[in-house]
């Protein structure tokens, strides 16, 4: 049991590394503002963390000779300042306009195009492109201003028209909002959206007519940015046009759409998904090439290796190469990252400090929540955080053992030792690390993702990375094809690796849904572990087992409603059981076996034909109410109404109702069941948005309405946001 004295003794030996706290409580400042049940106003998102800071700084004064004290009022402060920050961020954002819901004409200006796979995986690839400075021409919107968020439209497959960033475009589409999560707790593209400036997507209904004259009307240097990218994926998909191809254009300009679906699985089950999300591993290859060579050319050249620092010039220079390359890939948020801390190794090179720490890494997520604090709930930024954090510290901990492990070789059997020692460690580390953000965000594990990152790192460090930087060198000279077919490759015999490894029986296990605590929980535990040291960091070692444990110790939803209410999910002993029709079918499924870790099968409900489970928990086509089932599960009856022609003008029968306890239909119950405790039906899915039904102990509805609150990213019932004119003055 620690004393208070003890306590200080721990405190005072940490006294260095508290500071390696502060962006974790930024995090969670921010994470606070996330999650909180409604949107605060100026005084809560900003009044209050200004008078918590300035009650802190008076705190950290007046007891400026107590310890504690201090680090309570530095916590406060940091945690005020996360939580205003977020408050700023999310009311910097415009408004989500209100999008029509019919066939519209549009115009707007072309701030990107970017290629996806045809739908059937063969022909043609199908264009989408982001239209920023966007004008409705329909009666609704005449005279309206232009958007001041993007539309990403889906192009006809065989329309022609020759694109690039800065064209004026006019286009017949149809357009829709940012979904609503397809589940209490799912994934939130309505939070995406706001944060990246997206009003939302669409597809075009003819082909697209490019308006002559129209140009210049985005900034100059994004447009030349984009431009440089759009040829740069051109000049590879004319020479690699396959597969490869469209890998080989990911990794040189950061375009992953067009890479094929079964890629992309082979990459997710063999844990190579990281080499298609340009990061902190492509970004550091592609310097440290750039070092190498500027270096060598340095110390060839006699003059500079006599009177120049050379390593303080190759450095400046990798990082300015780096700052390019992370322009060329779209400038993400992970690469952001990666420069910046590639940036705080640059200085402690050239200043003589060791490169890299964790007080670069603490720097680097400081400044990264304070400008876009969004970020604490991006999956890259997380996984990114906690690769680099095990990392650094577990090369803190065990590299000066393994140097003394390592003494008693020499020549090139102790180089070959000591590589194969630090490639194995580095992906145990960084692989271990980010497994259970790998479970919460996608809800897969990978053990064998070592034996495949130990064959494909090291080729996409001394083969495919070094050749793409060359290519790209070569490009203005149109010489780029011979690095581009050496590139290719290699290229090959990753996607070959990805696909041996990912064809091993247990390649890919799916795991159920993590809640949202545990993954806090992991990652506050990671936290401990790396940024603590001696004894007290191994205290963070059972919160991380137990929260990578949560997903098996929650109960899981048995029922599950889709956000317009027309699709129902009933949870089986080894599948989900789907019932109805909804306009985002596929992807509400695919949502839900995520979340579920089950697969999803469809349900027969015809009225002509019965149908059953083995177990008779759930029957349909029975009696004489047509389009109902009866779900019977832990003491439970469950009516489900999953066909209704009459739009709840036909009222269910009397008899149906008698044993209810819940009772769900895709349309309006209207005087159904009107004894019925608890009625979930058509303009209830449009109130909450998506509802999860648990049935262990009573019947207990969540919603996604609950889940999310209201709050500034969130659309209203139906998806509607602020109308595109400007609304009547009140008298």
């Amino acid at each position: 049991m620690l004393n208070p004295m003890s306590v200080m003794v721990l405190l005072d030996a940490e006294f260095r590394r508290l500071v390696l706290w502060v962006p974790v409580l930024l995090a969670l400042g921010a994470l606070a503002y996330f999650l909180w049940p409604y949107e605060p106003g100026l005084l809560g998102g900003v009044g209050v963390p200004a008078g918590v800071v300035g009650l802190c700084l008076g705190a950290c004064f007046y007891w400026r000779q107590s310890l504690v004290a201090r680090l309570a009022g530095g916590a406060g402060m940091a945690l005020a300042v996360g939580f205003g920050a977020a408050w700023c961020a999310a009311h910097r954002q415009p408004p989500m306009p209100e999008l029509p819901r019919r066939g519209t004409e549009i115009s707007g200006i072309v701030r990107d195009v970017a290629f996806f796979p045809a739908s059937t995986g063969q022909g043609e690839p199908v264009r989408r492109v982001t239209l920023a400075q966007v004008v409705l021409h329909d009666f609704v919107d005449d005279g309206m201003a232009p958007l001041r968020r993007t539309l990403a439209i889906r192009l006809v497959q065989h329309d022609s028209a020759l694109l690039a960033p800065g064209d004026g475009v006019r286009v017949r589409t149809m357009l829709q909002p940012p979904p609503f999560p397809a589940l209490p707790g799912g994934r939130d593209r309505q939070f995406e959206a706001w944060f990246s400036g997206q009003a939302g997507s669409g597809y075009a209904l003819e082909p697209v007519q490019v308006e002559p004259g129209v140009q210049g009307r985005v900034s100059g240097f994004w447009q030349g940015v984009a431009t440089v990218r759009g040829r740069v994926n051109a000049r590879v998909r004319a020479v690699l046009p396959g597969p490869s191809g469209a890998v080989v254009a990911t990794l040189l300009d950061g375009r992953a759409e067009a890479v094929p679906q079964d890629v992309r699985e082979d990459f997710a089950a063999s844990g190579l998904a990281h080499l298609l999300a340009v990061a902190g591993l492509h970004l550091g290859l592609v310097m440290g090439a750039a070092m190498l060579v500027c270096r060598m050319a340095l110390a060839a050249w006699e003059y500079a290796a006599l009177r120049w620092p050379c390593k303080a010039l190759s450095a400046f220079v990798a990082w300015g190469v780096g700052g390019g390359y992370v322009l060329l890939t779209g400038a993400h948020l992970p690469a952001v990252r990666s420069w910046l801390m590639a940036s705080v190794v640059v200085l402690g090179l050239m200043v003589g400090r060791r490169a890299v720490s964790m007080r670069g890494l603490a720097l680097a997520a400081t400044l990264m929540l304070l400008v876009a604090p969004q970020v604490v709930l991006d999956v890259a930024f997380q996984m990114s955080m906690a690769a680099v954090m095990a990392l650094v510290a577990g090369y803190e901990l065990l590299q000066p053992r393994l140097t003394r492990r390592l003494s008693g070789l020499t020549g090139a059997r102790h180089g070959l030792a000591r590589h194969g020692v630090m490639l194995v460690l580095t992906s145990l580390l960084a692989g271990t690390a980010t497994l259970p953000v790998v479970m919460a965000h996608f809800g897969v594990v990978q053990p064998f993702f070592v034996l495949a990152n130990l064959l494909a790192v090291p080729l996409m460090g001394v083969w495919i990375m070094p050749l793409g930087l060359a290519a790209l060198v070569a490009m203005p000279l149109h010489a780029e094809a011979p690095f581009l077919y050496l590139m290719d490759a290699g290229v090959r015999v990753v996607l070959w690796l990805a696909r041996s490894v990912a064809a091993w029986p247990g390649a890919r296990m799916e795991v159920p849904a993590m809640p949202g605590w545990g993954l806090a929980g992991v990652l506050l535990g990671l936290c401990w572990l790396c940024l603590w040291r001696g004894r007290l960091r191994w205290w963070g070692m059972p919160v991380v087992l137990c929260a990578t444990l949560s997903p098996w110790l929650v109960s899981r939803p048995d029922l599950l409603i889709s956000p317009d209410g027309q699709l129902m999910g009933v949870r089986d002993h080894a599948a989900i059981l789907v019932m109805g029709h909804a306009r985002d079918e596929r992807a509400i499924k695919a949502a839900w076996a995520q979340a579920l870790a089950m697969p999803v099968t469809g349900f027969s409900t015809t009225a002509e034909q019965a149908a059953e489970t083995p177990d008779g928990s759930l029957i349909c086509g029975e009696g004489d109410a047509g389009g109902t089932c009866t779900l019977l599960r832990n003491k439970h009856e469950v009516v489900l109404r999953v066909h209704d022609p009459s739009d709840g003008r036909s009222l269910l029968p009397p008899d149906l109702c008698a044993q209810a306890d819940l009772v769900v239909s895709v349309a309006p119950l209207r005087e159904s069941c009107p004894d019925v405790a608890v009625r979930l039906d058509r303009f209830s899915a449009w109130r909450e948005g998506a509802q999860a039904v648990f049935l262990a102990s009573g019947v207990r509805v969540v919603s996604d309405r609950q889940t999310r609150g209201e709050r500034l990213w969130v659309l209203k019932p139906g998806g509607h946001g602020m109308p595109t004119l400007p609304l009547a003055q009140a008298e």
